[in-house]
Parts: structure tokens; C-alpha cells; sequence
């Protein structure tokens, strides 16, 4: 799985106008089955799912959106092309009869300071897998825990009651950083972790095995190397997943 904040709103400092060009070029180099993406507009989407579509020409390919919300006006954050800003998923699935659903939405604690409205996003496949992301606040710690608090303690054992049980795995950029003491508390007992060394992270329930992680360079196209996790799927659900090592 891949990892990448895109920085593509072209409102921040780092705004290239590459990114997602650049994100082309490494899904096609390292093929994932799962991308996770933050610091997007929603028009990447359908960008970058053409091109993860080439990749894995079998099965279906399965793509997701959430706007960040924006606190003065109440509706969407925007990026500078007007589009809406936020976070985005692309998997594929092993069969074209796979059955999935997306859940979203906007955790309910936020930094007031910050007019962007932090959001979460999960692709439940056929109860074989939870891939989710989010993108948690920059400015307070304390926020970004509670906001992890919530996706982790309250929205996944929503989502398993409704849907049933599933191996489950989270990226993003946690906006904690790799070495404080309190990143452990974004992960709570049930769950494995791996970073990037810096706001990068992915969490893993333990019936899925992180094999292997390493940085992908964006050439400066964005501020955030891209995050490469290798995992497998252990037990019964292994065989059902269209997930495989992607390292």
C-alpha cells in the first residue's frame, strides 16, 4: 500500500503543480493495491484512478473521496481550481462481483483556530478489509490524538458492527510525529504501527502482518516523501482480499 500527501490544494507553500503527475509516475513504478491520499482535490481522483486502473487490469478498481470541511462558510474546503479539498482512496478488488462501501465524514473534534474541518474516509471491502484514511490536525497535538481517538475507538467498531468484522488498516498523515511519546496512544492495543519517520503513519490490526516499509522520493513535487508499506493478510481472510505485498 502507498501512502502520499499530494500538498495540491494550491493554496499551501507547498504547492508544485507536480504532485500528482508525480504520484503517476509511482503508482506505475511500484504498483500498489491500495493508495491512500491526503492534500487532494477531488478532481485527482478520478486523475490518478485512470492510471491505477492501467496497473491492475484485472478485477475492479474502486476509488473514494471526502471533502475537508470549511468552518467560515460551512460547506467544503476548496482547493485554487474551485474543486473541493480533502482525502481520497484507490483499491482493487480480486472480483468484479466484490461488493464494497465507503463511509466518511468529518470528526467532531477540531482545532477552532483552523478553518479547515478535518475528515476521515473508509472503503469496507465485502468483509475482508477496512482501508481507511485521514488527514489530522496540524495545529494542536492534542486534537490530532482526539481525532485518531475517534476514527480508531469509535468509528471502526461502528463500521464492524454494521458490516461485520474485518482486518483493518490506516494511513495518513497523522500530523504526529514519529518519535513523540504520544503517537503510541494513536495506536491503541489491537494494533501495529509504522511510520515514516516524520507525520507519516500506518496502523494495522494484527491479523495483518507490516512487512516492510520504505520512502519513496516525489522528486519535490510535494513536502511528503511517499510512504510504502509492504503487508499481508494472515488466517482465513488472506485468500479473499485483493490485497498483496506491494513492496
Amino acid at each position: 500500500m502507498l501512502q502520499m500527501n499530494l500538498c495540491n490544494s494550491g493554496r499551501a507553500g507547498c504547492y508544485t503543480g507536480r504532485s500528482v503527475a508525480r504520484a503517476a509516475e509511482v503508482i506505475n513504478a511500484e504498483r500498489p493495491d491500495l493508495v491512500t491520499l491526503n492534500e487532494i482535490c477531488q478532481d485527482d481522483v478520478p486523475a490518478l484512478r485512470r492510471v491505477f486502473a492501467e496497473v491492475h487490469t484485472g478485477g475492479k478498481v474502486v476509488s473514494a473521496f471526502q471533502a475537508a470541511g470549511d468552518r467560515p462558510s460551512g460547506a467544503d474546503t476548496r482547493c485554487r481550481n474551485g474543486k473541493s479539498y480533502g482525502i481520497g482512496l484507490l483499491t482493487r478488488l480480486s472480483a468484479p462481483d466484490t461488493r464494497h462501501t465507503v463511509h466518511s465524514g468529518i470528526h467532531p473534534t477540531q482545532d477552532v483556530a483552523d478553518p479547515e474541518e478535518r475528515a476521515w474516509l473508509c472503503v469496507h471491502v465485502d468483509s475482508t478489509l477496512h482501508a481507511c484514511t485521514t488527514h489530522l490536525a496540524a495545529t494542536s497535538r492534542t486534537v490530532a490524538l482526539a481525532q485518531c481517538g475517534h476514527l480508531l475507538d469509535g468509528i471502526l467498531p461502528a463500521i464492524r458492527r454494521s458490516t461485520g468484522y474485518a482486518p483493518t488498516v490506516l494511513a495518513g498523515d497523522l500530523n504526529l510525529r514519529a518519535g513523540d511519546p504520544d503517537v503510541r496512544a494513536c495506536a491503541p492495543p489491537g494494533y501495529l504501527r509504522v511510520d515514516d519517520g516524520a507525520l507519516q503513519h500506518v496502523l494495522a490490526s494484527t491479523d495483518i502482518t507490516l512487512r516492510r516499509t520504505r520512502t519513496v522520493l516525489m522528486d519535490g513535487a510535494t513536502d511528503h516523501a511517499a510512504l510504502l508499506t509492504t503487508l499481508t493478510i494472515d488466517g482465513p481472510y488472506q485468500s479473499l482480499t485483493g490485497v498483496r505485498a506491494a513492496g
